[in-house]
């Protein structure tokens, strides 16, 4: 470990809800994750973590998986008998996806949770995350597009992006567009670099692509290839707007809202179980023709 003040994100999750292979799941790209040698690798569910010296770190979601992936990754592992590099963790949603990783995290260990006040709502609102003991943890409610520092010398900002509230907390027909505090987007400003993290959004709006242009880095939502992934492939019934998620190809899809923004690198996350750019394919060599890529578990990109 250094202390050259880089700004470092390492990929700890990839994929969406489920994972690949999701537990359930027989489609092309799942049966291909069981099966050693097929050139596709395992991937766990949405989680960035980011540092500046590469001694603390911050939590940017908290997957279920959060366990595995704390394991996997040697910087983050205890350096003493009772400790952790983690000094902070952040929640861009209130999807299982994204906040269920934070029962994991019940262990009499300090750290400061960061979300916006309705987002830290959801979490009061069921019992089960009082096993995060007060003691500890710090609840800290974050207005959007204020600044803060979740680690020191990074600066933050929360802003909305297009998305809708959880499933769990879904009507009969949810405003799949609605811009308010259920679904953000996170900037962050270190070591003269300008880095974006969007694991869920549902468009690219006018403000947003403004908001995006010219950045060093942004990680974006990659959930589906086409809009109508789910139900061509017969895996589910709901296009990828219905669940609050840009589509990456198509006229309104995320590679022509982030083509021609100068952004110097970006990195699709938050990549769904179904989505063909999992393995080599023509949908894949496209996001890569763009100069875009694929984020997988363990990417670490240093600024």
């Amino acid at each position: 470990m250094t202390d050259d003040h880089r700004f470092r994100a390492l990929i700890l999750g990839a994929a969406a809800g489920g994972g690949l292979p999701q537990w359930n799941c027989g489609c092309a790209n799942c049966v291909a994750a069981r099966t050693v040698g097929s050139g596709v690798e395992p991937q766990t569910q949405s989680s960035l973590a980011v540092s500046l010296d590469g001694r603390s770190w911050a939590l940017l979601n908290a997957s279920p998986d959060i366990r595995q992936q704390l394991g996997a990754a040697a910087q983050l592992h205890p350096r003493c008998l009772r400790d952790s590099p983690l000094e902070s963790v952040l929640v861009t949603n209130g999807d299982i996806d994204h906040i269920a990783g934070l029962l994991v995290l019940r262990e009499k260990q300090a750290f400061t949770l960061y979300a916006t006040a309705g987002l830290h709502d959801i979490i009061a609102a069921n019992p089960m995350f009082a096993a995060l003991d007060a003691a500890f943890v710090e609840r800290r409610s974050i207005a959007l597009d204020a600044p803060f520092e979740m680690l020191k010398g990074v600066e933050t900002r929360l802003f909305a992006v297009p998305g809708k509230v959880p499933l769990f907390m879904e009507s009969d027909d949810p405003d799949v567009a609605l811009e308010g505090e259920q679904t953000v987007g996170v900037e962050m400003k270190a070591a003269g670099r300008r880095i974006y993290y969007i694991p869920g959004c549902g468009a690219v709006t006018e403000s947003l692509a403004a908001r995006l242009r010219g950045a060093d880095l942004v990680l974006f939502d990659g959930t589906v290839f086409r809009d109508d992934e789910m139900i061509a492939s017969g895996t589910g019934t709901k296009t990828g707007r219905r669940m609050g998620h840009i589509a990456m190809d198509g006229p309104n899809g995320s590679l022509a809202g982030l083509k021609g923004l100068g952004i110097k690198r970006t990195i699709y996350v938050h990549i769904n179980n179904t989505n063909p750019v999992w393995r080599q394919s023509a949908e894949r060599a496209r996001v890569e023709a763009e100069g875009m890529e694929i984020g997988h578990d363990g990417m670490e990109v240093t600024l």
